[in-house]
């Protein structure tokens, strides 16, 4: 192996083992708050299908491309290579659809309770579940088409227009019908990230004008503080907007891709970004969402209960 082969093989695995660990303790936080009959708010089942779809995301693409980078080329079949291609797509497509479920809700409760907006913040969080179960439904069956595509080594060797990740292939499409496939393929992605940017500026413009109305009750306090609403709309919008940073990045390498046959360094830089959200975003929501950070103290305090109930039952 060469030094780069190396390299990649310890960035790759690095990337993974921290991205899980971070989004695999998220889910447990969150099915431990909820076991131990603590009320979970709304947003907390869109964040745990968020980790969980990282997590999926990070195992599926990262466990075989270290294992690729550090030599062990080809390993997959074509089924194998099928299903892995199509549980990377499920997977990215729903962390997508998460984050934009993350921002709608987020917009949708800080607005003032007027009217129209109170009814609609009493009959969003009744509907969370059913959109989950349906962005889960939806991309389960649009991306089949993956399963069409991708080949594995052992059929795909008289193949030309393949790209190679490795340690399975996936068929370009030719160049006359590259434009319509990017465009159709990337449609759903689109009109995701442009609701998420449309919800995120809607919310800073929002605190900023909120921030306006409320400054001189700030400056008569000697301790002003924020509010939980105001931090928790902070902590969504600095995770939603590097989503955005990172998934934007990575769809323009993946569609200059779909044109041309990618250099070695465009796959590798592409798969990196694409894992560089689903392992920053754990750390960003505890790290900033201060009811995460209520969770992580209730749970290091149970700990701490089991551990002393546990020494004095051996003492005894």
């Amino acid at each position: 192996m060469s030094p780069l082969e190396i390299m990649l093989g310890i960035v790759f695995c690095s990337q993974t083992v921290v991205g899980i660990v971070g989004n695999s303790f998220l889910v447990f936080l969150f099915t431990f708050t909820f076991l131990t009959e603590h009320k979970l708010r709304p947003i907390d089942t869109i964040l745990t299908q968020l980790a969980w779809a990282n997590s999926m995301l990070l195992l599926i693409k990262g466990v075989p491309q270290t294992m690729a980078a550090l030599g062990q080329k080809n390993f997959l079949d074509d089924v194998g290579c099928k299903i892995n291609f199509y549980l990377y797509r499920v997977a990215r497509a729903l962390s997508l659809n998460m984050t934009c479920l993350l921002s709608g809700f987020q917009a949708i409760t800080i607005n003032p309770n007027t009217a129209r907006w109170t009814r609609l913040k009493t009959r969003t969080p009744k509907y969370i579940v059913h959109c989950s179960v349906l962005c889960w439904v939806f991309h389960l069956i649009i991306n089949i088409t993956v399963l069409v595509r991708t080949k594995g080594t052992r059929i795909s060797k008289n193949i030309s227009n393949l790209l190679d990740y490795g340690y399975c292939y996936n068929l370009a499409v030719s160049t006359d019908k590259a434009a319509l496939f990017a465009v159709v393929d990337s449609f759903p992605d689109a009109a995701s990230v442009g609701f998420i940017i449309y919800a995120s500026g809607y919310m800073m413009l929002f605190l900023k004008t909120h921030h306006k109305r409320v400054k001189h009750i700030h400056v008569s306090r000697l301790s002003p503080r924020v509010s939980p609403e105001t931090r928790a709309t902070q902590s969504i919008l600095l995770l939603v907007n590097t989503f955005v940073c990172f998934f934007s990045l990575n769809s323009i390498l993946v569609m200059y891709m779909q044109f041309k046959s990618p250099r070695p360094w465009l796959l590798h830089s592409s798969n990196f970004l694409a894992a560089c959200f689903p392992i920053i975003s754990p750390f960003v929501l505890i790290s900033t969402d201060s009811q995460v950070l209520k969770y992580c103290y209730a749970l290091w305090g149970t700990s701490q209960l089991l551990s002393i109930s546990q020494k004095r039952f051996l003492q005894n």
